[in-house]
């Protein structure tokens, strides 16, 4: 039977019943953003900033989201009424209609010559197009009635979003720099990060080289210019984002308001925790490793830092008395070991973990590659008692997939990816014979073996099931919904960077091999096929982008 005709169960996320698609408010929402996303970033690359079209996006994503935050009292019987609503097509209609009359408005040329438009008539058109883009939009996912009812029932939140939107908008709108993170708005906050650097250097070097006019800072043999990016505020504002939507998602769980004092300490911690890495990668360049300094720590330290400062605060949150409804008794060795969620996903993050820290050592050319593979297999063997329990039978659907998602691979790299020299050329030229060969079979058994365990494991075993069920167990591995299946492929597709599409693409035909017959072998020896083929193709063509 086709796995995506199979009934899902009462407590699914939806599913399909009748002529109505059974959609609760948070599905609808992620429907509406991913709507956006594919229609707006697109438009908003290929139009200037001023067509109108960005304006409306910020401001609307902006106040949506800080609503959703703030007013969370009549979302749940909302949500349930949702449940029985079909989706508006007429609005839809009406949706794409204003669109493409945006998108033709965002080509006509404006001037008081023969062949241009005035814009005292075009600008405010467009305005109104994409203002009636999103009213439609929202309108075809949430009726006009139930959108008025949320409304009048969390006027309040409103109060708070509307101002902070347009604060967010106007902020985006100064004329210092090209984007709200550049420009001397942000002077003070780079002072700061410069000042606390500068001290942090002065423990450790006899002598600190400061420039404040060119805000040059380091050592006589090396030195860096912290500009406005590295203020720390971008670190700081996703340090917010994340906060926010934990405590939001888990607020039962906390004793409030005062975990929220818990949000402006995070934030102080990642914004010192930007001055720690600008000295550390000061101090990398100093020692004598100045290209891994500005090429693989400059990038991956960032993201190191806020992973580490992220995983403090969930544990923090649920741990500590004082904010805590509850805090959890800490999990002994044999109780972590049997557990289901940490077999499913720690390969994955010792992957995440180990590809940290070999591009954070790196200068271009990811010599520590290696890393991945043992640490994915030494989490594999540490839990191997849990996966004997897993059904890692396969059959030749899962070949035939692996084949047709490499086709699709490469057909789509050749046309929609940007292929960009990842170093891997240029750092194995330097190495002797012994060296290359060893890296490349290093290379080729993770993307083979222990890659495709880690990334099925989180991926399709844990993430479809979890989408559907917090007690994700209880979900049999051939149940699925199609907003889980799609969001699972589609969060596997943004971990593949440039290769979203078609990575999001594999990831719907790895469920398919998953789902068939709920084994999770099939699901490896799909990916590990692809893989397999995308290694042999890469050495055989030397098409190093690939990887």
């Amino acid at each position: 039977m086709d796995p995506f005709r199979q009934a899902v169960r009462p407590g699914a996320v939806f599913s399909v019943s009748g002529d109505v698609l059974s959609l609760g408010l948070v599905q609808r929402i992620t429907l509406f953003v991913l709507l956006f996303g594919a229609e707006w970033i697109p438009i908003l690359t290929l139009f200037p900033p001023g067509n109108g079209g960005r304006l409306v996006f910020r401001l609307g994503v902006v106040c949506a989201s800080l609503f959703l935050t703030l007013g969370c009292a009549s979302f749940r019987s909302i949500s349930r009424e949702l449940e029985k609503t079909p989706i508006g097509w007429g609005f839809l209609v009406g949706h794409a209609c204003a669109v493409l009359a945006f998108i033709l408005l965002s080509s006509v040329l404006l001037g008081n010559t023969p062949g241009t438009a005035p814009a005292y008539l075009i600008v405010p058109s467009r305005y109104i197009a994409a203002i009636l883009a999103v009213g439609l939009a929202g309108f075809a996912l949430v009726p006009p009635r139930l959108a008025w009812r949320v409304i009048r029932a969390d006027g309040s939140a409103w109060a708070y979003a509307l101002p902070a939107g347009l604060i967010a908008w106007a902020l985006t709108q100064l004329p210092f720099g090209n984007s709200i993170w550049n420009g001397p708005f942000w002077r003070p906050a780079t002072d700061l990060t410069f000042y606390m650097v500068s001290a942090l250097l002065h423990l450790f070097l006899p002598q600190v080289v400061t420039d404040r006019a060119t805000m040059t800072i380091g050592a006589p043999d090396f030195a860096v210019t912290i500009g406005d990016p590295c203020s720390g505020w971008e670190g700081t504002a996703l340090m917010l984002v994340f906060s926010v939507s934990w405590l939001c998602v888990g607020w039962r769980e906390f004793r409030m308001p005062r975990a929220l004092l818990m949000v402006p300490v995070a934030m102080a911690v990642m914004w010192t925790s930007n001055a720690v890495r600008i000295a550390v990668l000061i101090l990398i360049g100093i020692a004598g490793a100045p290209h891994i300094a500005m090429n693989g720590f400059h990038s991956e330290a960032g993201w190191i830092t806020f992973n580490c400062v992220a995983l403090g605060f969930a544990v923090a949150s649920r741990r500590v008395p004082w904010l805590a409804l509850r805090t959890p008794e800490p999990p002994s060795r044999r109780t972590f070991a049997r557990s289901s969620t940490v077999a499913y996903l720690l390969p994955f993050l010792a992957l995440l973990a180990a590809a940290m820290i070999s591009r954070a050592a790196s200068g271009g050319f990811e010599w520590l590659y290696p890393l991945r593979l043992i640490a994915v297999a030494a989490v594999l063997w540490f839990l191997r008692p849990n996966y004997a329990e897993l059904d890692w039978r396969f059959g030749s659907l899962s070949l035939i997939l692996g084949v047709v998602v490499f086709a699709i691979w490469l057909a789509l790299g050749r046309f929609l990816v940007t292929h960009t020299d990842n170093g891997i050329a240029s750092g194995l030229s330097l190495w002797p014979a012994s060296a290359r060969i060893a890296w490349l079979v290093c290379r080729t058994a993770a993307a083979v073996t222990t890659v495709p365990v880690a990334e099925e494991l989180a991926f399709r075993g844990f993430l479809i099931r979890r989408l559907i069920s917090g007690d994700f167990e209880s979900i049999s591995p051939r149940k699925y919904t199609y907003f889980s299946v799609l969001l699972s492929s589609f969060a596997f597709g943004l971990l593949h960077g440039s290769h979203w599409l078609p990575g999001t693409m594999a990831g719907v035909f790895y469920a398919v091999a998953f789902l068939r017959r709920g084994r999770i072998g099939d699901a490896v020896v799909a990916h590990a096929t692809t893989n397999a083929l995308l290694a042999a193709w890469v050495l055989w063509s030397g098409n190093w982008s690939l990887w």
